[in-house]
């Protein structure tokens, strides 16, 4: 590998500008190209960061071809995420892929197949991590403070924020808020419990704000399932999962996020968001003292970490696992499953029932 890490950057949209800033932040990093579908638009991104010798496509497949890419961005509208990363990896490049992983068990369990067989990495977008509030969830949980974990409720996203563009169209997006916001809350709980292996899900989808034109002015190009949906998920270690994403809603918020424990229990208070921004409310534990009362306790947070720029950081850690360990930071491993139960969210929503969820080793 050269003394710079040489990036390709896939798909030039809204995302993208978010790689690019972080990428110009790091002087052993090298934007050497960038691809977007759209003719022309490539060129005019990379001329727009300063990139001006970089080269640009109009597809994924040449970029990834070059002899000169040592890892990739993939910024691209949901359901190329796969056949992207797919590529990418088929040509020995390492891949900084957004979320959600893509739009089908099935698409998550190739993508780790061809991982796993080029020996080369993927690390999906979740930047929440990060942020100093997240962090602190999962410490805590690890102490074992809270006990055997039983039952989490969690939620996030907007009160009136249905996106536009290719995020509300189907053959583009595949998955409504589920997939756009409700991943993050997903991988919020997954993450601070260990991640344990879903084992089925009973879900519900509402689209009463999207396809309303009275409510939403692209109302006659919403074909997505959803902007508001919930589901009851049962994981492995019986611990059952309480989940919400919005898009649109007539309330304030989706509510707390809590950890229910056998020995205490916490509360994220909202607003929670675990969106894209990693925003996370108030810490509080919730335990007995010694006469057996229960005394709720504020969790004090580094202040100086809360404004972390986390999506800077994890394009950070990824250069540096590219230029290091070869480790996925956020690994396909894990968000397999996250991939997993949005697939059986939209499968049991459509069926009315739950559903089991059905993951092979790979």
């Amino acid at each position: 590998m050269a003394d710079k890490l040489r990036i390709g950057i896939i798909g030039t949209g809204g995302i993208a500008h978010s790689h690019a800033n972080a990428y110009k932040q790091f002087d052993d990093v090298e934007v050497v190209a960038g691809a977007d579908i759209i003719p022309g638009k490539a060129r005019a991104f990379l001329d727009e960061f300063g990139w001006t010798d970089a080269a640009a496509y109009d597809d994924c497949e040449s970029l990834c071809a070059r002899d000169d890419i040592d890892a990739v961005s993939i910024c691209t509208y949901n359901t190329q995420h796969a056949p992207c990363a797919v590529n990418a990896l088929n040509h020995g490049v390492n891949v900084m892929l957004e979320k959600p992983l893509c739009v089908t068990l099935d698409e998550a369990k190739a993508i780790r197949a061809v991982e796993q067989a080029t020996g080369k990495f993927v690390t999906v977008g979740f930047q929440p991590r990060y942020g100093a509030n997240v962090k602190k969830v999962k410490e805590v949980i690890d102490s074992g403070v809270l006990g055997q974990i039983y039952y989490v409720v969690v939620g996030g996203g907007r009160v009136k924020g249905i996106p536009g563009r290719t995020f509300i169209e189907k053959d583009k997006a595949a998955v409504g808020a589920v997939g756009d916001i409700g991943c993050y809350g997903l991988d919020f709980a997954l993450n601070s419990i260990g991640y344990p292996k879903p084992l089925t899900v009973s879900a519900k989808q509402f689209a009463h704000f999207g396809k309303n034109p009275k409510k939403y002015a692209e109302a006659d190009r919403f074909t997505v399932d959803d902007d508001f949906a919930v589901a009851m998920i049962r994981c492995e270690g019986d611990i059952v999962i309480d989940y919400r994403a919005s898009w649109a809603m007539n309330m304030d918020t989706t509510g707390d996020s809590m950890f229910f424990g056998t020995d205490a229990g916490l509360k994220v208070k909202a607003p929670v968001g675990c969106c894209w921004d990693g925003a996370a409310g108030d810490l509080i534990l919730y335990k007995d003292d010694e006469d057996g009362k229960q005394v709720a306790t504020p969790i004090e947070i580094d202040g100086n970490n809360v404004k972390t720029n986390m999506f800077e950081c994890k394009v950070r850690a990824f250069v540096d696992a590219c230029m290091g360990d070869k480790v996925a930071p956020i690994p396909t491993s894990q968000i397999l499953y996250n991939q997993a139960i949005i697939d059986g969210i939209c499968k049991s929503a459509q069926i009315g029932r739950e559903i089991e969820i059905e993951i092979p080793e790979i």
